[in-house]
């Protein structure tokens, strides 16, 4: 099927199910009655959980899909949506709730898609990971919103400004061939993070996301790490420079599969800026240091995205079921995504789970990692790759496989543990090469010229 015939198949398959949703701003309260609601609906295909408080007490709240809500379920891949990060940045937040309504009513009226991608993807989503900001913005309203007014948090920090800066630490390791995954955090890190900040980094090293993406406003692009360029400054200035991370081509397709499903993101000229196809590397438009986009793909397994999804930081009401329209088959498509490259188990010779085995592809500079009950996800683009996997106290295991272009490969790692001298084998050893060591400098230099030949 041609790609740009994908989208529009997409959103006839989803018109009919377009039922009246109420297009509001959400206030706090509101916003948590919304989610209450939905989860009400669908009892048995949702959750509600808190991840933490913001500055000012308020929850952050996250609303879970899955056909067995606060389960992991082996081989199913965890994703995620953020909204709101910057409080004035409001548009996310409203199309993350209409979304969460949308996949209820979905699922209760029998929609094949979104049933399959309920049962086969563990679903999370968060509106609003900056309430505190919101309510401030909200105060202003849409017409006299200052273009700063509410983008902080209550401390006055730009969340999104505000993670362990781990692109400095990737650049330095880089130069002495060292890894660019799963990069340790900073002994002191959260003595320099806000209330919000440390509750999504707690929250994403609890579960093993594969892929993601955060929603804000002010422009129109997707946008795909990295985020912060190695020279920031060249002369006082600030330098754009194109920085690719070793998945380059698989962020492009990400990044591609939603604006070619938005109504007119993938058009490139949006709000009197340019972005071919509608996507852009993070440093080849502006270099942003410790974003949260880039915190994602050094420290986890997570692939994340960031998307600017209006001109307007703060459309008015009557602006918001235009823009669902537009959006609602690429926030779709997008989960879809979570479903490609490879997966399987990675697991012993008594078929236990190995958790924390690395999975290394041969030619591609990043690894991930198995979860706690030894199940990954790799994703990848179509092609044949030769993958590892490799656990402390294993032999790796070497492996050649094809992906296809539809669901992923089903790939398996059963280890065999490295076989162990007893004390008794090592020390004879360790006798002989004495022997051996000592017959070298006792034996004359002409017997030793004789052996040796």
């Amino acid at each position: 099927m041609a790609r740009w015939l994908r989208p529009l198949v997409g959103a006839l398959l989803l018109l009919e199910g377009a039922a009246a949703l109420s297009f509001l701003h959400h206030r706090y309260e509101e916003l948590v009655q919304a989610l209450f609601r939905v989860q009400s609906q669908c009892p048995y295909v949702t959750r509600i959980y808190s991840i933490g408080r913001s500055v000012e007490g308020r929850h952050l709240y996250v609303l879970e899909f899955s056909d067995y809500p606060g389960i992991h379920e082996p081989l199913e891949p965890e994703f995620k949506y953020v909204g709101n990060m910057h409080g004035n940045e409001v548009l996310g937040r409203e199309l993350l709730l209409q979304l969460s309504e949308f996949l209820c009513e979905e699922y209760r009226r029998g929609s094949e898609r979104i049933t399959r991608l309920i049962h086969d993807t563990r679903i999370h989503i968060m509106p609003s990971m900056n309430p505190d900001g919101y309510e401030v913005a909200a105060k202003q309203g849409p017409d006299s919103n200052g273009y700063l007014t509410g983008r902080n948090n209550a401390n006055g920090v730009d969340l999104n400004r505000n993670f362990p800066d781990l692109n400095t630490l990737m650049y330095y390791s880089r130069e002495i061939s060292g890894p660019n995954h799963h990069i340790p955090l900073p002994d002191n890190w959260k003595s320099q993070v806000e209330p919000e900040t440390l509750a999504v980094i707690q929250w994403i090293s609890s579960y093993n996301f594969v892929l993601s993406a955060n929603l804000h406003g002010g422009a129109v692009v997707a946008n795909y790490p990295y985020d912060k360029s190695q020279d920031q400054r060249f002369r006082s200035h600030r330098r754009t420079v194109n920085t690719p991370t070793p998945d380059d081509k698989l962020f492009q397709k990400l990044a591609k599969t939603y604006s070619y499903a938005h109504s007119w993101m993938h058009r490139g000229w949006n709000c009197g800026d340019y972005f071919a196809d509608g996507i852009t590397n993070g440093a080849s438009w502006y270099s942003l240091s410790k974003g949260m986009q880039d915190f994602n793909y050094l420290y986890t397994n997570c692939f994340e995205i960031t998307l600017e999804l209006s001109c307007n930081k703060f459309p008015p009401e009557e602006d918001l079921e235009r823009q669902w329209m537009a959006n609602r088959e690429a926030l779709v498509a997008f989960i879809e995504e979570v479903h490609q490259g490879i997966k399987g188990m990675v697991s012993d010779e008594n078929n236990n789970g190995i958790a924390g085995a690395v999975i290394s592809v041969q030619g591609i500079s990043h690894d991930i990692t198995s979860g706690d009950m030894g199940d990954y996800f790799r994703l990848l683009l179509p092609g044949t790759y030769t993958v590892t996997a490799s656990a402390e106290g294993y032999q790796p295991l070497t492996v050649t496989t094809t992906v296809g272009p539809a669901a992923p490969s089903l790939v398996h790692f059963q280890l065999k543990q490295e076989v162990v001298r007893k004390p008794a084998e090592r020390k004879a050893s360790g006798t002989r090469m004495n022997n051996k060591a000592l017959q070298k400098k006792v034996v004359p230099r002409a017997t030793r010229r004789g052996t040796q030949r």
